[in-house]
């Protein structure tokens, strides 16, 4: 070891490395040579010390460490400090603790301002490794600054150190729109790297900073046409590398089609691609279809479904068939070139080919039937389970064109055991439609079949289904045929997009594994160590935000909003992100992705009805409206001998509602209300299963809302939920949530998640719910209060029908918190001046006139007055609900 010979020194150092983990006995006395060669003159001995000291994983040893490698960190030689920089992550894997007392994360940060472009790259690749082993630690704290250094150092650094300084750009989010640009503007020449990863890391950044820019600036139309050219050139690399690039295109053709519409020809199959290549290639070509080269397509994929490959073959026909349901124009083509295919009478072709007739037929009705006589021809050559299902589907939708429809249905029936059940239900369905249209000729038929489902099959799918028919038949044939024939809808042209939050996620992890196997990091990297999920970042407010559904703002204008509520922004994707985990009491799922399908964001939530097998409503008479409250008013209460009867304080409880119907839900039925008691706010809950399978892991999450409404504990269902079984759950909520104004103001947006699925539903809270405890002021600050709210923002209303006194109106009001301050009469009039004040600090005055003792006018007129005039409206609505209730 103390040899000066540079070679042999690698040696015995390699040595070390191997066998110090299985003598760290033995590894602590090679120390000493260490911390010796730290010092050297030469710089190659001093990196090649620190490095070994690295790589040597032994407890024991990382405390000698520290001296050497501080020194290391601050030389004046960049080949130390950039070898010293990795050092430090690799000693951080092995003791975090120790990495942090000794400060050598804030030496670590200092380096990234370093002179010398590869210490820079290398420091903030340790960091990142750090970051993401933490991730709810702040190290990478990036800034415009700091930014602008890892620009300069990206020119000049190795292939690998841009690839690292990339990946930092990636994860930083501009402040507006001009530094989204500049940073864009200084990473595009990285597109013509020769490295093929260098060119991903840098589409990673322009595609995620892209989101910020308007698509009028002239910028963004030169940044589309710059990035189609690298990704083509990443296609003549060798097959392997074509893959993975053909996988990011993939997300990136889907996010951003514009990018690659010209380049149709760079995607047409050579003969000596790979099946692989081929596939994927095929899979990029119905993206980017479009009338303009639809000619070209259609006659490549005419040749590929004469190639000798079946899987190749078996796709570039259903990819015809996507040809025709994405471009309208082109559907008559298509279907004539499918008519072609079925003539070669190949088998596997004619088999595709029907299965995706029969998605044409659903596409455009009533257009291509005319084919039906040909596909008749074909039936006996069909045998695998898809197509056969197809077939019958056609003969039994277009039944009345098919002169012998029954003669074909029956033979499909003779070996009714043997088929698959998908196409036991096809034919089940299908002879039950052909009875329905023609019912004197069929009869046998539809009773054999019914016969076969329901008494001769195991299957409880095909029971289940036979038995309906067989009830509807029995019962109702109008309700029959309305269900059986019903009209169906048109089917979407692109049904194998990916969910659009998830491919926000994957174009953030493009040039990644994520983004080859379509899936974020979470469902295939084991633990939870080093996933962070991401997203893109919102449009800025100067940019427009018409790029998808889901970014356009829902709220009112801006500008019109006083400070306590921040304007509204992006729900459907914050309700969408929200990371819906297991109840805090469970062990953690197993992480999968969690694909949602539309999202019906009204999910019955503001139909207000009671029902339900296991809801008996209480008798109106008997039951006060606040029993349905949890109990905790306090001995006071429970004496109130003012009111004659013992009545139970608290707000104003309304009915249970439905809140998310059970057809919306596969089977979960929630109906629920809210209810105030002695400060604290709870969502009352009734779960009920009317599903056939147990519902189990609920857990519940809230959207930004305007007055910040959260789950203040997790949902705690503590059984599993049985079929047919409700149960109650009071959920504690808090005010400390995110706040975002919501239109209307008491929207709430919730999410609830189960073994089965996650659902979404919003409700409208009353805003009594919100006065607090405290909401009583003083005369004298009420009348300064009064006189210092501007004039405009006093709102006038009517409660119509309300034959209540002062007192009554005041004790009613004072149980939910508004506050009776000063009462006065003027002319007859009984005038109540009141006092509540909201969660968030907004006070409301009030006053309210009453007319007593005349029966005949029984309207109160109401005038209120409050420095956020938005709250007035709902203020009104509880007043209302609390005296008519």
């Amino acid at each position: 070891m103390q040899t000066d010979n540079l070679e042999l020194k690698k040696l015995v150092y390699l040595y070390l490395m191997n066998y110090a983990k299985s003598q760290p006995d033995m590894a602590i006395m090679a120390v000493n040579t260490f911390v010796k060669d730290c010092e050297d003159p030469n710089p190659l001995i001093r990196a090649l010390a620190v490095r070994t000291m690295g790589c040597i994983r032994v407890d024991k040893i990382t405390e000698y460490l520290c001296e050497p490698l501080r020194k290391c960190l601050k030389d004046e030689d960049p080949y130390v400090r950039k070898t010293a920089a990795v050092c430090v992550a690799k000693l951080h894997d092995i003791n975090a603790q120790l990495v942090e007392d000794q400060g050598f994360l804030d030496t670590l940060k200092d380096l990234i301002s370093d002179s010398n472009p590869m210490v820079v790259a290398n420091a903030v690749a340790a960091l990142s490794e750090i970051a993401e082993s933490h991730p709810s630690s702040n190290l990478l704290d990036l800034n415009p600054q700091s930014i602008n250094k890892l620009l300069t150092a990206l020119n000049e650094c190795t292939e690998w150190g841009q690839i690292f300084i990339l990946d930092c750009l990636a994860n930083y989010t501009p402040k507006d729109d001009r530094e989204a640009q500049s940073i864009c503007e200084r990473v595009t020449p990285r597109l013509s790297h020769a490295n093929s990863a260098v060119v991903l890391s840098a589409v990673k950044v322009l595609m995620k900073f892209m989101e910020m820019l308007s698509k009028d600036l002239d910028y963004y139309g030169t940044l589309l046409k710059k990035l189609a050219p690298p990704l083509v050139t990443l296609l003549s690399a060798e097959p392997e590398l074509q893959y993975v690039a053909l996988r990011n295109i993939n997300l990136i053709v889907q996010k951003r089609p514009e990018i690659l519409k010209h380049e149709m020809k760079v995607f047409f199959v050579k003969y000596n691609d790979p099946i692989y290549v081929k596939l994927e290639k095929l899979d990029i070509m119905i993206r980017l279809a479009s009338q303009a080269n639809i000619a070209q397509v259609l006659a490549e994929l005419k040749e590929y479904a004469t190639e000798v490959d079946v899987d190749f073959v078996r796709k570039a026909v259903r990819a015809i068939g996507r040809c025709a349901i994405k471009v309208e124009q082109s559907a008559e083509r298509c279907v004539s070139t499918l008519l072609d295919l079925i003539q070669t009478k190949v088998n596997y072709v004619v088999q595709e080919a029907i299965v995706v007739i029969k998605d044409i037929f659903r596409k455009y009705p009533n257009k291509y039937e005319s084919v039906i006589a040909t596909l008749c021809e074909n039936l006996d050559s069909l045998d695998e389970p898809e197509a056969r299902a197809a077939m019958i589907w056609i003969v039994g939708e277009y039944a009345e064109r098919i002169d012998n429809a029954d003669e074909l249905l029956e033979g499909f029936l003779e070996g009714f055991h043997d088929e698959s059940t998908q196409v036991q239900l096809q034919l089940l369905t299908a002879i039950v439609k052909l009875f329905l249209k023609k019912p004197t000729e069929t009869q046998e038929l539809v009773q054999q079949v019914l016969s076969l489902a329901t008494q001769d099959s195991d299957n409880p799918d095909l029971r289940d289904r036979g038995y309906i028919y067989w009830r509807l038949l029995s019962t109702d044939p109008v309700a029959a045929k309305e269900v059986v024939l019903a009209e169906k809808p048109l089917i979407s042209e692109e049904t194998d997009l990916i969910e659009p939050t998830l491919l926000d996620e994957l174009i953030c992890y493009i040039g990644t594994l994520a983004s080859v196997y379509h899936k974020p990091p979470s469902a295939f990297v084991e633990g939870g160590r080093g996933v962070v999920h991401k997203s893109l970042p919102p449009r800025t407010a100067s940019s427009e935000s018409t790029e998808s559904p889901e970014t356009a703002p829902a709220g009112a204008p801006p500008g019109e909003q006083p400070d306590v509520i921040p304007a509204q922004g992006d729900l459907l994707g914050d309700l969408l992100n929200l990371d819906l985990g297991p109840p805090v009491s469970s062990p953690p799922l197993a992480t999968t992705s969690v694909q949602m399908g539309a999202v019906d964001l009204l999910g019955g939530g503001l139909d207000s009805l009671i029902g339900g097998p296991n809801f008996v409503a209480p008798p109106a008479a008997t039951v006060p409206a606040s029993l349905g409250a949890p109990i905790g008013g306090g001995l006071s209460d429970l004496f109130d001998l003012t009111s004659g009867v013992g009545t139970l304080s608290g707000s104003y409880v309304a009915p249970k509602a439905v809140w998310l119907p059970a057809m919306k839900a596969k089977g979960l039925e929630i109906l629920g209300t809210f209810t105030r008691q002695v400060g604290s706010i709870s969502m009352d809950l009734q779960l009920t299963n009317k599903a056939l399978q147990v519902m189990t892991d609920f857990a519940i999450q809230f959207n930004r809302n305007s007055f910040g409404l959260a789950p203040a504990a997790p949902l705690q269902v503590h059984a599993p939920l049985s079929p047919n079984q409700t149960v109650e759950i009071s959920l504690p909520l808090n005010t400390v949530g995110s706040v975002m104004k919501m239109e209307p103001l008491n929207n709430l947006q919730v999410a609830v998640k189960n073994n089965i699925d996650v659902f979404y539903f919003s409700t409208l809270y009353p805003l009594h719910i919100l006065f607090v405890e405290d909401g009583k002021m003083d005369r004298q600050m009420f009348l300064a209060t009064w006189k210092d709210i501007p004039n405009e923002n006093e709102a006038q209303f009517q409660i119509r029908d309300c034959p209540l006194n002062a007192e009554a109106v005041s004790s009613k009001l004072q149980s939910s918190n508004i506050f009776t301050i000063a009462k006065r009469n003027v002319e007859g009039q009984d005038m109540l001046y009141q006092s509540l004040k909201l969660t968030n600090g907004i006070w409301v005055l009030a006053e309210l006139r009453i007319q007593p003792g005349n029966p005949s006018f029984t309207d109160l007129e109401l005038s209120l007055k409050c420095r956020a005039p938005e709250v007035s409206q709902h203020v009104y609505q509880a007043y209302e609900t609390i005296l008519k209730n």
